[in-house]
């Protein structure tokens, strides 16, 4: 795989990254600023210059932009359109930009005589650096220079670009992974010989991917990672230093290519850089004499003394990109938390181990369904504002999100134009808690998507809301949240729903969710709902119920009492609702004489009244043989 090396006039205006593959079919924008690969040290390079496209067989194309200020120069002339392989190179500015091969990771493996150590990281933080001034001076930028990295990629590249500038002696750098991280297969001791016969089976070890890899030189014969170096630094979870002698430096086959003669490899600790390691490789002084780092060409000296600065510099820094790096992650998995969950529960579950959290288990909850009415017979009348529509049905399920978050509740699932929340789960309350937030989130509801307040908006809805007992939890992976809930009472909940339009209502509950707004206009902490929302809940007084019908919806066996909710605004009058449920007992119990009269007075304001005189009507206003006073009822 073909790398891109910038290198600018001073000799830390550099970095190198990894082409992509021919096959994905990606462009790289290269420029100065606001370019997927930037180059911020050169002046003459346009915020966007040029393009950069990868064909097969590593071949490169570059397309300069129209609006680029400063000619590409490519094989000593002007070229705003041209093609290079593999050790080639084109000139913008005073940058000159070289295509080379990614070294891999070698299994190589060899008799010569090889010095290796085992470090445990904390007694390298113990230890003084011995030049500690120009360290310190490097790792107080660290902290900026790693964390301003808005990509894993340019981490990578920042990591690389640190390590190698302060390691003098290092000729490569690389970020390593590998694919199955893994305790050891044997067990070698790690301080034992890499030439043990335990080591020359390899065929069942993981594979070493190379992440990131940069050298201080152009050639295309860098140096190789040592696969076997990498792997057991990985696996033992220890920093591990490996030299040889010169004579047999390009014979080696942990790190090959001449002019190397020695590599170390320091593992990141980290669940969120599983497998990873850093790997740098370096060339010792000649004979050691003249570098006041080593008195002698000696390897046990050269280990117990002269690298070990650097490696524990590399630890220091692979800690603080790992440390970044999960940061990034608890963030990451906190924002899409943050989606379905509301701003009290996220408090809650800040100090707690999340994957014990959102665990499936069994929990009583209150279960709503908003469903937009209308859309699918909209889109087929305005089939030229289809746009228009689809913003109209996202700025409704917006309204739908934010009314449960804000009461306290879960964002359990998207179903086209419908939402799902339930309340009880992670964070247990009791059913008059839950049932209380659900109802208050349905008037919110109802309140922002009315014609007055969202006139933009003309598409009517419809809730249904069920409390009882189901499992909750989380399905798929931590960093990607899903979570929903399962159970009867969901079931139910999606059936009140479709009920609703059955009854011209626009919210219709069950029972228990009923008797605990009747019951109970105290326990729930309304003010904390109104101070995570904008749209405070209006007074449990203002609540209105009201028992619609005794129903056996699709798919139960066992009939459920059906209440209304709705606002004391928008509610029938008291002595209506009295006249109601008049009707409404009589209907139950066969005196359809009764319950007809009762009717008839309400039908012309009142859908649901209307609902019952013409099921009484399809029946000849006579009750059929075997009445219990059950409606069964279809699918919306």
């Amino acid at each position: 795989m073909p790398d891109l090396i910038a290198q600018g006039p001073q000799e830390h205006q550099r970095w190198r990254r990894a082409l992509p593959e021919a096959a994905g079919g990606r462009e790289i924008l290269l420029g100065r600023v606001n370019s997927d690969w930037n180059v911020p040290w050169d002046a003459m390079i346009s915020r966007r210059h040029a393009r950069i496209k990868v064909h097969l067989e590593s071949q490169i194309e570059i397309f300069q932009n129209e609006s680029a200020r400063n000619p590409v120069f490519y094989r000593g002339r002007q070229s705003p359109h041209f093609k290079l392989t593999v050790g080639e190179h084109f000139v913008i500015g005073e940058t000159t930009f070289t295509v080379v091969n990614r070294p891999g990771a070698s299994e190589f493996t060899s008799n010569q005589n090889v010095t290796q150590r085992a470090y445990d990281h904390t007694a390298l933080r113990r230890r003084h650096f011995r030049d500690a001034s120009s360290r310190i001076e490097v790792l107080s930028r660290l902290p900026d220079l790693i964390t301003s990295s808005e990509t894993d990629e340019e981490l990578l590249v920042r990591m690389t670009n640190v390590l190698l500038q302060s390691t003098p002696s290092a000729t490569a750098v690389a970020i390593v992974a590998l694919d199955e991280p893994a305790t050891l297969h044997d067990n070698r001791p790690a301080s034992a010989s890499p030439n043990s016969d335990a080591e020359q089976d390899i065929s069942h070890r993981s594979s070493v991917e190379i992440l990131h890899y940069d050298s201080r030189t152009l050639e295309n014969d860098s140096a190789q990672v040592s696969a076997r170096l990498a792997r057991s630094a990985i696996e033992n979870r220890e920093s591990m230093l490996q030299i040889w002698s010169l004579q047999d430096a390009s014979q080696s086959g942990f790190t090959t290519n001449e002019g190397v003669d020695w590599a170390f490899c320091v593992p990141l600790r980290s669940e969120a850089c599983r497998g990873w390691a850093i790997y740098v490789a370096g060339q010792s002084e000649v004979g050691f004499t003249t570098d006041a780092r080593f008195d002698s060409y000696d390897p046990a000296a050269i280990t117990s003394d002269a690298l070990q600065d650097d490696l524990k510099f590399a630890e220091l820094v692979g800690s603080m990109a790992a440390n970044l790096r999960q940061s990034r992650r608890l963030e990451r998995r906190q924002a899409s938390m943050r989606q379905f969950f509301a701003p009290l529960v996220m408090d809650a579950l800040a100090n707690r181990d999340s994957a014990e959290v959102l665990r499936p288990r069994e929990a009583n909850l209150s279960v709503m369904f908003c469903d937009l009415r209308g859309f699918t017979q909209r889109s087929e009348q305005h089939a030229d504002k289809l746009l228009e529509l689809l913003n109209q049905v996202s700025e409704s399920l917006g309204v739908m999100t934010r009314a449960i978050l804000d009461s306290g509740g879960v964002i359990g699932d998207f179903h086209g134009d419908a939402a799902m929340g339930f309340w009880g789960w992670p964070i247990a309350q009791s059913d008059t808690d839950n049932a209380i937030r659900a109802a208050h989130a349905a008037v919110q509801i109802r309140r922002l998507l009315s014609p007055a307040q969202a006139p933009d908006t003309p598409l009517s809805h419809g809730i249904g809301i069920a409390t009882g007992n189901a499992v909750a939890g989380q399905i798929g992976t931590v960093d990607q949240v899903k979570v929903t809930a399962f159970g009867p009472v969901v079931n139910l909940a999606s059936r009140l729903e479709g009920l609703a339009k059955q009854f011209g209502v626009q919210t219709i509950i069950d029972e228990a969710t009923a008797a605990a707004i009747t019951t109970t206009r105290s326990s729930v902490d309304v003010a904390g709902m109104a101070a995570a929302s904008s749209n405070p809940p209006a007074p449990l007084s203002t609540l209105v119920t009201r028992r619609l019908a005794l129903v056996r919806p699709a798919g139960f066996t066992q009939a459920v009492t059906i209440f209304e909710l709705n606002d004391a605004e928008e509610s029938l009058s008291a002595p209506d609702l009295a006249t109601y449920q008049n009707g409404l007992q009589a209907f139950i119990e066969g005196d359809w004489t009764q319950a007809r009269e009762a009717f008839a007075g309400l039908a012309d304001r009142d859908r649901p009244s209307q609902k019952l005189i013409q099921r009484m009507e399809r029946s000849r206003r006579v009750p059929p043989p075997g009445w219990q006073g059950v409606l069964d009822l279809g699918k919306s």
